[in-house]
């Protein structure tokens, strides 16, 4: 297996993986999606509010908002030494006390934890009118995507095949395909077409340049043909900001690899085998 970044920073990554199957690559994805613990609120008590929204929507709205997250100083509910009861070591306290009229902004949160802050400050939770007011206290719990989609560290997490395209010598340059071509990679260059191959990961595999060929009348078949490069794939993850993407993609594979050795453990002690 080998990865190869195109891009790289806190929150988006780009890159291509190569050497295995589509089903490690797709157990990859949804490892880190819903395999990698982020802080998220959970329980909401509401003292006071005389907004426009409902406290249910006012809760659900407080739970989306992504908050930087330490995991090595965090643990889950069912694993922390207080046994779920809530403490600094597994739960994140904030309070909110607000009065019209302003727009209430994640930014308002005040944390029992400093480092645990919303990503963003100004994302918008409701708009107090003169004399409306929101109070209310708020705990973040650490759990999984797999459990509820405010828990999911990503954004965008999906991959493709790498493509593959071939320009056979019955070419003639025409030019059809270049035209055809909504992402511009395909280039005419002498009396033959050529691909920009800088730009061949951006081929969205639609076919429209083999189509444009056969049009042509140049024959049954295109002078130009699609396919996909088995065991190759490229990766565009972008997070949410509770951490940088490098580190989701580590807790990925190292839940891939807990869960492979659980495997492998397993099917030892069912078939009475010891050796490692």
């Amino acid at each position: 297996m080998e990865i190869q970044f195109s891009s790289l920073d806190d929150t988006l990554a780009r890159f291509t993986l190569g050497g295995v199957r589509p089903s490690f690559a797709n157990a990859l994805r949804r490892a880190m999606i819903s395999e990698v613990p982020t802080l998220a609120i959970d329980d909401v008590r509401i003292y006071d509010n005389t907004s426009a929204l409902f406290d249910e929507m006012l809760a659900h709205r407080l739970g989306l908002i992504p908050i930087k997250t330490d995991l090595a100083t965090y643990s889950r509910k069912e694993t922390c030494a207080c046994g779920g009861a809530g403490c600094p070591s597994c739960s994140v306290t904030y309070t909110l006390s607000v009065e019209g009229p302003k727009t209430v902004m994640s930014g308002d949160l005040i944390p029992q934890d400093p480092e645990a802050i919303p990503v963003h400050d100004n994302i918008p939770i409701v708009k107090l009118t003169k004399g409306q007011k929101l109070v209310l206290e708020a705990r973040a719990v650490l759990n999984t995507g797999k459990e509820h989609a405010k828990w999911q560290p990503t954004v965008i997490c999906g991959y493709k095949n790498y493509p593959v395209i071939a320009i056979s010598d019955v070419c003639d340059a025409c030019g059809m395909c270049v035209e055809e071509c909504p992402r511009e990679i395909l280039a005419s260059k002498g009396k033959k077409v050529a691909v920009i191959e800088e730009k061949l990961p951006e081929c969205s595999m639609c076919r429209l340049c083999e189509r444009a060929c056969v049009a042509t009348g140049i024959g049954d078949e295109p002078a130009i043909k699609i396919s996909a490069e088995p065991g190759r794939f490229i990766f565009v993850v972008e997070g949410d900001g509770s951490f940088p993407v490098k580190e989701i993609m580590q807790w990925a594979i190292q839940y891939i690899k807990g869960q492979s050795d659980e495997l492998e453990k397993q099917v030892r002690e069912i078939s009475g085998d010891e050796k490692k």
